[in-house]
């Protein structure tokens, strides 16, 4: 089986710090890869609101998740203090990706890296919605 590529951007403009507890980790020791969804959300929901939304009110819009690509480059492990990066990246009309990269904070150690996809929706009939142009900026001057 193909193992999946994925190059990073240039540059991030949030950063995030999440330690990883030991509900994060399964029962080799390491980082669950369930789990490292769950940090990838928790940083993703810090990025909106750093940009001074919440995923449920973008603009009279709200955000679902189409998809995610996860290349793991080494484990995490209890105790561990996550940085999570983000950019988003690859504009379309109804979304874009968020791009991520998580170091381990005291090393530099690379942990995983990857990308989300989310789709704007209207909240009253949940139907797909353009991306909103204010937001597409904000995005575009952070």
């Amino acid at each position: 089986m193909a193992r999946i590529q994925f190059s990073l951007p240039e540059r991030f403009v949030f950063s995030t710090e999440i330690q990883i507890y030991i509900s994060h980790v399964n029962q080799g020791g390491h980082l669950d890869n369930a789990q490292l969804l769950t940090l990838v959300s928790e940083a993703r929901v810090r990025f909106f609101n750093a940009l001074g939304y919440r995923e449920s009110a973008v603009e009279g819009l709200s955000i679902v998740v189409g998809d995610i690509v996860a290349q793991y480059k080494s484990e995490g492990f209890h105790g561990e203090t996550m940085c999570v990066q983000m950019v988003a990246a690859d504009f379309n009309k109804y979304g874009f990706d968020i791009v991520f990269l998580m170091t381990e904070k005291t090393s530099g150690r690379e942990v995983a890296r990857g990308k989300v996809g989310v789709v704007f929706v209207r909240r009253a009939d949940k139907q797909v919605a353009p991306l909103p142009e204010a937001f597409r900026q904000r995005l575009l001057a952070a």
